[in-house]
């Protein structure tokens, strides 16, 4: 028996412990093999889903990006339209003042001005002109003078500087009190009083016109502009029984039809 022989008999343990190492071995090294694939296939997947995840805040971003531009154009278009709407409602307004200021114009030619006669003072009994209870005498208006005045006035509405025009209008009003233009100047000073936004005292001067000179051309115009601030005030009950007045007192004027349009909303 050889020595190898013996120790095989001898120790028939060891090559079995040896064998069952050897196997565990080549398990051990395949368990491992197929970790390393399974991180590796783990990584890739999440690299993906993080690239996917990339993609999609890209996509986002690009339109969220193309939003914003398409937002910004459309500002742009508005502001654009805007300033044109401006433009032209100042243009409207512009138009609407000369149209109004010409209008006044030819109603002043067909107007005669009449100037105002000194009155003298009656002699006495004795010759001797009365100094008592005899009104003063009244002195005579210059026609032209008022006219200039009055035009320059109109002027300042016409060139836009509403304040200027108004100060100027009422100066004239209270300069002039008896003169054949105060009625003009008194509506323009409520035309101009309401282009400052200033509606109640539009209509202490539209009042003016019609209570003090009821026949005169202007007085169903300045009756329809107290009824437009008495609605823009809120007073639409006002404004209501200041239309029907309208409607009775110049019915066939063209502030009537207007008025009866306002009516029937």
């Amino acid at each position: 028996m050889t020595q190898t022989d013996r120790l095989s008999a001898g120790r028939p343990g060891v090559l079995g412990m040896l064998l069952l190492l050897a196997a565990f071995g080549a398990q051990h090294a395949h368990a491992g093999l197929f970790d390393d694939e399974e991180a590796r296939r783990q990584v890739t997947d999440l690299q993906i889903k993080a690239n996917e995840r990339l993609d999609t805040a890209a996509r986002g971003q690009m339109e969220l990006a193309n939003q914003i531009q398409a937002l910004r154009d459309e500002t742009a278009r508005l502001r654009g339209q805007v300033e044109t709407l401006a433009y032209e409602l100042e243009a409207a307004k512009k138009r609407q003042q000369d149209f109004y200021v010409d209008l006044d114009g030819r109603l002043r030619k067909l107007e005669t001005p009449v100037a105002a006669t000194p009155v003298e003072a009656k002699p006495a009994d004795d010759g001797k002109p009365a100094t008592g209870g005899e009104a003063p005498r009244k002195v005579a208006s210059d026609p032209a003078a008022e006219a200039r005045e009055y035009e320059a006035a109109l002027n300042l509405f016409r060139a836009n500087k509403l304040k200027e025009a108004a100060a100027a209008f009422d100066a004239f009003a209270k300069a002039h009190p008896d003169s054949t233009l105060t009625p003009n100047a008194y509506y323009w000073l409520g035309n101009a009083h309401y282009a400052l936004r200033d509606c109640r005292k539009t209509i202490d001067a539209q009042r003016v016109v019609f209570s003090k000179w009821p026949a005169h051309a202007k007085a169903p115009d300045a009756l329809l502009n107290v009824a437009t601030c008495q609605q823009e005030l809120g007073d639409s009950k006002g404004a209501r029984t200041t239309l029907e007045a309208l409607l009775v007192k110049y019915p066939d004027s063209s502030a009537a039809t207007a008025a009866k349009q306002r009516l029937k909303k």
